[in-house]
């Protein structure tokens, strides 16, 4: 019961705190749209309050008086000082990190949803002051620019991939080549680092992916749970999603009403914006994944591989520095893509360090070589 007295006590501060910093920032606000929302937010922390209240009334526990935090009254000044927009981000940080908060508490089943939403709210209200909110008919599908900002990181994923089996295996055989090894234990280094670096790659891309469609799937199911519990309550944190992406108050609890009306595209609508996930691809295919990290390392690694199925000495290894060093410089010039510099700059960049890092393990293998020997 000690335990139980003392989690109402840190969830009635952790609510009053959030009221008592949601009032401070509604004061500074000066849209009036943004200010109701930020009272309603600090209204709906006041009625989570009032449920530990009573918990604690119920257990015969007198409640403390209530002293805003340092944190809340940091946050307070701040946004009376430089304005909401200031604060914003770390609200929105704060509500990510508690949204789940009251998953595992059995009596607090009634708030937990709304905490959630709120999260959602939060985020919304900071993308629209980034100028990256989306208004109507954008909340009920994906946006096209979502597809477009994943086709470029599908082409940087690709091609760090590929930089990671080239580089890696480089280095690999360039220290064995040091330590004076025999052509053919270079080039089974060189096999080995392929193999085991692509199943070290792909084991990590598979545990990734299925981890995060799991934890997907089971915060969907959760969803569905309270969508269908409580409707009321999820219709209202639509409604407030929509407003804080610059819906007027009227036309978001009328659109949050309609949507609410088809089950199927109010499900899919509260994935999206509530949880920020696509109910159509739950983070991937996980086997996908795994293949298709396993292409790419082996890609880059078959470079330094290669030159020693038909040559031996120090032609194979020359050869082998050339034509890693001439895949390095390729890489470099497309990562060019997405780091806004120009493509040469990048190649020789690319180059320069790969080389710097593959003369490092080559004179470790120098140095252990002798040693050994």
């Amino acid at each position: 019961m000690t335990a139980d007295i003392e989690r109402y006590r840190a969830n009635l501060r952790d609510e009053l705190n959030g009221a008592a910093l949601y009032a401070a920032v509604a004061v500074a606000e000066a849209d009036p749209l943004r200010k109701d929302l930020f009272l309603q937010l600090a209204q709906a922390e006041s009625n989570h309050a009032k449920l530990w209240r009573e918990k604690l009334a119920g257990a015969g526990v007198q409640e403390e008086p209530f002293v805003p935090g340092f944190r809340t009254r940091l946050l307070a000044r701040l946004a009376r000082r430089f304005g909401p927009s200031f604060v914003l981000p770390s609200l929105a940080a704060a509500e990510l990190s508690d949204r789940n908060k009251y998953a595992g508490q059995s009596d607090a089943h009634a708030i937990s949803a709304e905490e959630r939403g709120h999260a959602a709210v939060v985020q919304a209200l900071a993308n629209a002051r980034n100028g990256t909110a989306t208004v109507g008919a954008d909340i009920a599908r994906a946006e096209p620019w979502h597809r477009a900002a994943s086709s470029g990181n599908d082409l940087r994923a690709a091609v760090l991939g590929t930089n990671d089996g080239l580089v890696s295996n480089f280095c690999l055989m360039m220290g064995v080549a040091g330590a004076g090894a025999a052509n053919h234990i270079i080039l089974i280094t060189g096999l080995a680092g392929f193999v085991a670096g692509g199943c070290s790659m792909a084991l990590g891309e598979w545990l990734s992916v299925a981890n995060a469609r799991e934890l997907a799937q089971s915060q969907i199911a959760k969803e569905a749970e309270e969508l269908e519990q409580t409707p009321a309550v999820e219709q209202h944190e639509l409604a407030l999603i929509l407003q804080a992406k610059g819906v007027p108050k009227e036309d978001a609890q009328r659109a949050a009403a309609q949507i609410m009306q088809d089950k199927r595209g109010a499900m899919d609508t509260l994935v999206r914006e509530e949880l920020g996930i696509d109910p159509a691809k739950l983070g991937g295919n996980p086997w996908s994944a795994a293949a298709t990290s396993f292409s790419l390392f082996s890609t880059g690694a078959i470079f330094p591989v290669a030159p020693f199925f038909w040559m031996t000495g120090p032609w194979a290894i020359g050869a082998s520095a050339l034509a890693s060093g001439a895949a390095l410089c390729a890489v470099g010039m497309l990562t060019s893509l997405f780091n806004g510099r120009g493509p040469w700059y990048s190649g020789i960049r690319q180059l320069i360090f790969g080389c710097l890092a593959a003369g490092v393990t080559y004179g470790v293998g120098v140095a252990f070589g002798i040693s050994l020997s």
